[in-house]
């Protein structure tokens, strides 16, 4: 048998890079997936969602393969597939969907109903989400593959862009989906909540829309120079001014007309320095105060069911003190859940092929080999201003 590696939670603030099994064509159950394929691994990205694992703020078990932004190389095809062979390069949505559900269907592929026997909606190497095994490793198993994976037309050009088509599995679309959900149109002022890689791909997804004016707001002052240095309007929350008086400083007026939250449950209060306390409802409230009135917020920021390293019980299950009154006042829409990659990811292959979108300079992709992985993790959960991407096999290195 082959041999494999892959990125494992040991535990809060530890990833090991281990030996790992090489992956079948069977399911988490161990039912034949002949649906499946095999992928060589080309690239994986280490997101802000796993380092919630990693930090300790979910109930992940040790042992987890990790991995849920993946793209790669069909090294093997199941008996069932029928639209990819051998060679094709691929990109994976983030979601584990089988396309036969009524979800799937609808294209709600963040909540499948076939793939998770626990709740709907699946995903790789990720705590309750169907036990699907992460693809930050050398190989992986994508299931469902004729209706879950995104072929690039052209192998030679997909590789010159390969750095900006690592971004399709998750966060361009997830960010994409916020700017969306959150009703970004030509002309629209868009407050992004995080500069962090999902900030950025939601300002840059703001930007694509055409907004007027895409404003990003954070506590990291590296990010927020990044931010500026890609062309964004920032806010500084770590400063003692509100950060409807910094928006008006900028547009002169307190409100936007859209807004999205890149932060999710881990948020930070505002007007703090130091230590800045851990405040998980911050970003939903601020976001209330700063939006007009009838105007949408969209959140693919991660809020969970359990977090047992919460500030208070309530949190600990997912209870925040969010001022829904204040949203019901204003006629808020606010639109939640995991984003439905295939919705939005053939769309946006094409404004990166067609060079309407730089997402890998927006987000600085920075590429590591896997050995590195354990010190891309501890960078990252530090602050800096980078989307970390794993090179399992040197291929990204080789390309640029």
């Amino acid at each position: 048998m082959s041999a494999n590696r892959g990125v494992v939670y040991i535990g809060p603030g530890k990833v090991e890079v281990q030996n790992i099994a090489y992956p079948d064509l069977v399911d988490p159950t161990g039912k034949k997936a002949n649906h499946g394929v095999i992928l060589r691994v080309v690239a994986t990205n280490i997101c802000g969602s796993d380092q919630h694992m990693v930090r300790g703020r979910t109930t992940a078990p040790a042992g987890l393969v990790l991995g849920h932004e993946i793209t790669g190389e069909v090294i093997e095809a199941g008996s069932d597939v029928l639209t990819l062979k051998k060679g094709d390069l691929v990109s994976v949505p983030f979601n584990v969907a089988c396309g036969r559900c009524p979800m799937c269907k609808a294209q709600n592929t963040g909540v499948c109903l076939n793939v998770n026997p626990a709740r709907a909606g699946g995903a790789y190497g990720y705590v309750d989400m169907g036990g699907w095994i992460g693809g930050q490793a050398e190989f992986v198993m994508v299931p469902y593959a004729d209706f879950n994976l995104l072929k690039f037309p052209d192998r030679d050009r997909a590789m010159s862009k390969i750095r900006d088509l690592t971004c399709l599995s998750d966060i361009l679309p997830t960010g994409y989906h916020g700017a969306v959900t959150a009703g970004v149109a030509p002309g629209a002022t868009v407050y992004v909540a995080g500069a962090g890689p999902v900030g950025l791909a939601a300002a840059a997804s703001a930007r694509l829309l055409g907004a007027a004016v895409t404003i990003i707001g954070d506590v990291n002052p590296k990010r927020l120079e990044h931010a500026r240095r890609v062309g964004f309007e920032t806010v500084d929350l770590s400063q003692d001014v509100s950060l409807s008086d910094q928006i008006a400083n900028l547009l002169g007026e307190p409100e936007v007309d859209c807004a999205i939250d890149c932060v999710g449950f881990e948020a930070r209060g505002h007007g703090h320095s130091g230590s800045q306390a851990e405040a998980p409802a911050t970003v939903l409230n601020s976001l209330m105060e700063v939006t007009r009135a009838a105007g949408k917020i969209g959140i693919p920021g991660l809020y969970v069911t359990d977090d047992p390293g919460a500030v208070d019980a309530a949190a600990k299950h997912g209870s925040l003190s969010v001022r829904l009154g204040l949203g019901w006042a204003k006629s808020h829409s606010f639109f939640t859940g995991q984003t439905p990659v295939m919705k939005y990811n053939r769309n946006l292959m094409q404004a990166i092929l067609w060079d309407r979108l730089n997402i890998a300079d927006v987000v600085n992709v920075t590429v590591i080999n896997l050995d590195d992985a354990p010190n891309g993790y501890a960078e990252f959960d530090s602050g800096v201003p980078r989307k970390f991407v794993i090179d399992p096999h040197g291929v990204l290195k080789a390309a640029a």
